[in-house]
């Protein structure tokens, strides 16, 4: 899921900073691409897929003929916000794999064995 929404944010925003734009937009092309190249690697991803799920939603408003792109954007970076970067990424080996388990709430019942 990192690689598919960093890359298209570094895809977008290579694309976008060749294609000879203007001064003002290109700030918000460089910054896309590093958001893209810091998502691939896994590096801050909660506070990057935040940044990126902003970026995308407010370019799926500017550009409404590419909305479902930017609409599918949004959601996977939200996603990574919200799942964290996973087992191979930079984060895990700065801050260690942290998962979170969930027990069925009866964990405290003693369970009973079956009569032979």
């Amino acid at each position: 899921m990192r690689a598919a929404a960093g890359g298209a944010l570094l895809a977008h925003g290579v694309a976008g900073l060749t294609a000879g734009w203007a001064p003002a937009a290109v700030g918000f092309h460089i910054l896309g691409t590093a958001m893209g190249a810091l998502l691939v690697v896994g590096l801050w991803t909660p506070i990057v897929g935040a940044l990126a799920a902003i970026d995308a939603a407010l370019n799926g408003l500017v550009n409404p003929a590419d909305a479902g792109f930017y609409v599918l954007l949004a959601a996977l970076a939200a996603a990574l916000a919200l799942l964290g970067p996973g087992a191979w990424s930079v984060d895990a080996r700065l801050f260690g794999w942290r998962r979170l388990e969930i027990h069925n709430g009866n964990a405290h019942v003693k369970r009973r064995e079956p009569r032979p």
